[in-house]
């Protein structure tokens, strides 16, 4: 048999197709070939904010959270919109580099921002 007509959960080979799904009787997980094949695509390269839009130098973004500034009693507020970012590659994460106003130079996790 197939690694396809194998349960990917347990690995039973006891899986059938009904209709565009695969069953497992053992474990009772179902599973679409499909979708499985749309899930192993790659993704596009690039830094993605929080809702998943890619981000590009010089793109705006809005700040979605209070953030603590790290080495300050300062604080980013949530809705603060912050223009003409620059993507860098960090290693802990901080994958943004822009300039806030009343703040100055600092950097942020993308996952804390959506695109304007």
């Amino acid at each position: 048999m197939s690694d396809a007509m194998k349960c990917p959960t347990c690995n039973s080979e006891h899986a059938y197709q009904d209709r565009d799904l695969w069953v497992c009787p053992d474990c009772g997980h179902e599973w679409s070939p499909a979708a499985d094949a749309a899930a192993l695509a790659p993704q596009e390269a690039g830094v993605r904010d929080a809702h998943g839009n890619v981000l590009a130098d010089g793109d705006s973004v809005i700040v979605m959270k209070d953030l603590k500034v790290k080495g300050s009693s300062s604080v980013v507020k949530g809705g603060t919109k912050v223009r003409n970012i620059r993507l860098q590659d960090a290693a802990d994460g901080h994958n943004i580099a822009c300039k806030i106003d009343g703040i100055g130079a600092m950097n942020l996790k993308s996952e804390f921002v959506k695109k304007a």
